[in-house]
């Protein structure tokens, strides 16, 4: 976990654009204490690593709560996209935002840890993307998420898309505050990723087995894949989509409002 891999919070940075002029701010009453410090001194022994991974994950999933009241209070439906680089997750992000936009309002969170490119992408499809770049950390946490909203106009029943750093790993010990977590598994990775990688597959509602326009071309086994994610997480959903042609993103638009309607009705 991140206690040993090294990330830290010092040189976060969030550049967005704020939509309609202004900012949407939030103002909690509370004080978290969020330096993210980690503590190297391994003569401390196991326990006291534990204790401080215990005391960062308290303090994110306390500001993750205030999160999911926020998007709670607007009726917005928080997506956290996970999957190790390279699996084409901003390629879908970007086709997503441009065929939903004119159906629900689309808010987009990129973090990296570096470079605003993906944001910027984003931004050419007519939607505003807030960037948070996250320096040596290996991924966007709860705090970053509420400063980076802060530079947001959030929208009544929109959809909040969370894409988080590249890493199967970190991402899926930190709760932002979504509704649900989405992991995109590329057929150029291995089918054995759910049994690498299991708390993130545990964690995630939706697998979405993306490139499926490569398979002709991969020794990727796709009924091998699934049987694997269901062996960890039985009830987890599985969508095949392909980012570049578009094959299977009508049911991923589908799945997208099932799950904004649910909110809806339940909140």
């Amino acid at each position: 976990m991140c206690t040993t891999c090294g990330c830290g919070q010092g040189d976060v940075t969030i550049n967005g654009e704020v939509p309609h002029g202004h900012a949407h701010t939030h103002n909690h009453n509370h004080n978290h204490n969020h330096n993210h410090n980690h503590d190297h001194d391994h003569g401390a022994g196991g326990s006291r690593i534990v204790e401080i991974e215990q005391d960062i994950l308290s303090a994110n999933d306390h500001m993750a709560m205030h999160n999911r009241q926020d998007f709670a209070r607007f009726g917005v439906l928080a997506l956290n996209l996970v999957s190790s680089p390279g699996s084409g997750k901003t390629s879908l992000l970007v086709r997503t935002a441009s065929e939903l936009a004119d159906k629900m309002p689309i808010h987009v969170i990129e973090g990296d840890q570096q470079t605003s490119l993906d944001a910027e992408r984003i931004r050419q499809t007519g939607v505003a993307a807030v960037q948070v770049n996250t320096g040596k950390g290996c991924h966007l946490d709860a705090d970053m998420i509420s400063r980076a909203i802060q530079n947001m106009q959030l929208e009544k029943s929109g959809v909040l898309f969370i894409e988080n750093v590249g890493n199967l790993v970190c991402p899926a010990a930190f709760d932002l505050g979504e509704a649900a977590r989405v992991v995109i598994l590329s057929v150029t990775e291995g089918e054995d990723k759910p049994l690498k990688y299991p708390d993130m597959f545990l964690s995630a509602k939706l697998m979405i087995i993306n490139k499926c326009d490569l398979l002709a071309y991969v020794p990727f086994d796709v009924e091998k894949c699934v049987e694997y994610a269901r062996r960890i997480n039985p009830q987890i959903e599985v969508l095949q989509v392909s980012a570049l042609n578009g094959d299977g993103l009508g049911e991923w638009y589908e799945w997208i409002a099932a799950q904004s309607e649910m909110l809806q009705r339940d909140g």
